[in-house]
């Protein structure tokens, strides 16, 4: 499947998996926009995750609804691009994708304990390593009828962008 400019590329998966870094990479190496679905998360949401309590269904609503506003706005206007988003349940995913024809799901899998010594040793973001557990538990990986691609993300960015790129 080549990529056209009017095709948006959903990276998914767990804190940690590398979900921002490997979109603003294939964004820059395909010519398209970047958006990181973090920037629509509330004050209060980000709170509560500083904190170490994981997000409810309903805490998450209004961010997956901004979400899917985004997406839909950038499927009409045919501009597509990458966007770096956790969609842990079949459930988010469909909300979110649901409208935008032209797209592609990008699931970066990664060990746990390779999860974990990242975030141990991240700075700068408001996801602490205490809810790993709570997203793993949460995560449903792509379901075949899905068509995600799926990468192993226990790699080097570079690695994981060129392997996207070719199997795209």
């Amino acid at each position: 499947m080549a990529v056209c400019r009017s095709m948006l590329l959903v990276v998914m998966g767990v804190s940690g998996s590398g979900k921002t870094t490997i979109a603003q990479a294939l964004a820059r190496r395909l010519g398209l926009v970047f958006q990181d679905a973090d920037d629509f998360h509330s004050a209060a949401n980000i709170a509560r995750m500083k904190a170490g309590i994981a997000l409810t269904a309903a805490d998450r609503a209004p961010w997956l609804a901004t979400i899917a506003a985004w997406a839909k706005k950038q499927a009409e206007s045919g501009q597509g691009g990458v966007l770096a988003c956790s969609l842990l349940r079949r459930l988010y995913r469909e909300q979110v994708l649901t409208g935008v024809p032209d797209r592609r799901l990008i699931y970066l899998r990664v060990k746990a304990d390779i999860l974990r010594a990242r975030l141990e040793h991240r700075s700068g973001h408001f996801m602490p390593a205490s809810l790993l557990d709570s997203q793993l538990a949460t995560l449903e990986e792509p379901a075949d009828t899905e068509h995600a691609l799926t990468v192993d993300a226990g790699q080097s960015p570079d690695a994981v962008v060129a392997e996207i790129i070719r199997r795209l």
